[in-house]
């Protein structure tokens, strides 16, 4: 019975990995859609193992399982943004269970070995290199990778910072028993300073780092202009660590710097870690802040729109509760833990923070009458 079980759980993960990368391929085209195609075939086909094993045990092939919500969101993100952006995500719940059927009597040796290439497959997907050398090499690298999936997270947390933050300040108001039209200034003012606030921070920052990225790059390419020898030799010695041997290294070396424009991505990327066709953009990175946060902010001031007193208040509370769920069932599934548990989680931080505002509001106005 518990091995059926197992079986079973296995059965729901594999048609789970192939929905996912079903989804992703829908929404890719060319080279790409045909490699995610591939990996949901490979995952039908892990799936197909388990039903047969369930079959010759004589136990019950569960119907098509339902699609989980990770696998939901983060096809509607690949939809919305891209599918790169949500890759990083998929490579490291690949990687966390890359070793499972390695010591799983039941399953083959194939699927064992099928099951830790899919990571370095989407890992090579993240950057596509396609047959240029120098990118393969830098593709190995995982430091030079960056964070793709940084758009979707700074939008979930930019959410979850907006709702909670504003929450506080409108139930804190609301706890001093203040007049709706205050409730209600308080909000929005708390929506347009907290949204300002992150834009301009967002954009500050991103500005500071693109600058410090560009001078780094223009002082390689005095460099490469300057000592094209005393660079070809750096390259030589990367390729050398990287386990080429010397004549192929020099050989690929010559190849880089007979292009100067090559010469440096290549060693901006190997020797500083940087993508230069990704050092992004200060306005977008402000602009998405200030939505985010925005729209979080926007859930509790939405029931003091249309009514006041103890009705809004209750309604409010049950957007709050609502929201702080569903952001916290998101960063969940992103982070490919329990969605419960993080609903709950966030449920509890936020559910906190709102209520000791409450409480101090409500404290301090009826010091004041």
């Amino acid at each position: 019975m518990r091995q059926t079980r197992r079986w079973r759980a296995l059965l729901a993960g594999e048609r789970d990995a192939a929905a996912l990368y079903e989804r992703l391929a829908a929404v890719e085209t060319g080279e790409r859609r045909a490699i995610l195609t591939e990996l949901a075939a490979v995952e039908r086909r892990h799936a197909a193992h388990w039903e047969a094993r369930l079959r010759r045990a004589g136990a019950t092939v569960p119907a098509r399982s339902r699609v989980s919500a990770r696998t939901r969101l983060l096809g509607l993100l690949a939809g919305w943004w891209s599918v790169r952006a949500v890759l990083p995500l998929v490579e490291r719940a690949e990687r966390h269970d890359a070793g499972r059927y390695d010591t799983d009597p039941d399953a083959t040796a194939a699927m064992a070995a099928e099951e830790r290439e899919h990571a370095e497959t989407v890992a090579a997907l993240i950057h596509d290199p396609g047959t240029d050398p120098r990118a393969q090499i830098v593709g190995r690298e995982r430091r030079h990778r960056g964070d793709r999936s940084g758009a979707v997270r700074a939008a979930v947390f930019g959410v979850s910072d907006g709702l909670v933050s504003n929450a506080a300040l409108v139930l804190g108001f609301a706890g001093s028993g203040a007049a709706r039209s205050v409730i209600l200034l308080a909000g929005v003012a708390g929506l347009l300073a907290g949204a300002f606030s992150m834009a301009a921070g967002e954009y500050v920052s991103m500005a500071s780092q693109r600058e410090m990225y560009e001078r780094e790059l223009e002082l390689e390419a005095l460099e490469i202009a300057e000592n094209p020898d005393e660079e070809r030799q750096e390259l030589v010695l990367l390729y050398r660590a990287k386990g080429l041997e010397q004549a192929e290294a020099e050989q690929l070396a010559d190849r880089l710097m007979a292009d100067r424009d090559v010469a440096l991505d290549t060693l901006a990327r190997e020797e500083l870690g940087l993508d230069p066709q990704a050092l992004g953009s200060p306005w977008s990175a402000a602009g998405s802040s200030l939505l985010a946060f925005a729209v979080g902010a926007f859930v509790v001031v939405v029931p003091y729109l249309f009514a006041a007193g103890t009705a809004a208040l209750v309604v409010a509370v049950a957007l709050f509760a609502a929201a702080l769920v569903g952001v916290g069932a998101s960063i969940g599934a992103l982070n490919g833990r329990s969605p419960v548990r993080s609903a709950a989680r966030q449920l509890l931080v936020g559910g906190l923070a709102a209520a000791v505002t409450f409480g101090v509001g409500h404290a301090i106005g009826v010091s004041v009458a």
